[in-house]
């Protein structure tokens, strides 16, 4: 399948979506790895993370870049020798990435019930503003302020950072599709744009969110 979506958030910042539907073969047929990634491919033991992988490479593929130009610091963060930043993410038939001069991170989840099992282990600040209630709006949010907290902390990508202590999602509406967040986390303090989307596939059931942040 070729691209999902491809949004050209403003002239240096560009997200591209695939829709993992091709099989493992498909995708390793379209893609040049090199030794490294290679390696990392064959190490894993789920087909479906290996699609997601490979689907990765198809989406740096369309941007011109290959698995060459892509590296990984000693954090996992990736990063290019180059002037821009990307930030990777998958979830079940989804990957995504974000290639941009600005420093920025993505996320994207599945909208599940489970959620609110695990809302007290991220959320705190974001308490004041939230109604505790099973609604699927309540559903909804946990889901943007999760993935709003996952994509900063792939911009930062520091050890110790907890996402209930030190990040902090500024209300929002579903209604909107972005809001303001910040990073406190010994001296440091950093503000960030967040911006939110839901997608939707004819293929496969249930509603994704789509959140980036770019760091202020």
């Amino acid at each position: 399948m070729p691209l999902f979506q491809t949004i050209q958030f403003n002239e240096t910042t560009k997200i591209l979506i695939w829709e993992i539907t091709e099989s493992f073969d498909d995708l390793y047929s379209r893609v040049t790895l090199k030794e490294k990634t290679q390696r990392r491919l064959d190490g894993m033991k789920s087909q479906m993370h290996q699609r997601a992988f490979l689907s990765v490479r198809m989406l740096i593929q369309e941007m011109g870049f290959t698995d060459k130009d892509l590296h990984y610091d000693e954090f996992g963060k990736p990063y290019f020798d180059c002037h821009n930043h990307i930030s990777i993410t998958h979830s079940y038939h989804f990957a995504a990435i974000i290639i941009s001069h600005e420093k920025v991170g993505i996320d994207m989840e599945l909208q599940r019930e489970k959620i609110q099992r695990i809302a007290d282990k991220f959320t705190d600040y974001d308490c004041n503003y939230l109604e505790p209630k099973v609604t699927e709006e309540y559903i909804k949010k946990l889901t943007v302020i999760w993935g709003a907290k996952e994509a900063i902390f792939k911009i930062r990508n520091e050890k110790g950072i907890s996402f209930k202590d030190h990040i902090n999602i500024n209300n929002f509406s579903l209604g909107e599709t972005q809001t303001q967040a910040s990073l406190h986390f010994d001296d440091l303090i950093k503000d960030f744009d967040v911006h939110y989307q839901e997608i939707k596939s004819d293929n496969f059931e249930g509603i994704f969110t789509l959140v980036y942040a770019f760091e202020k």
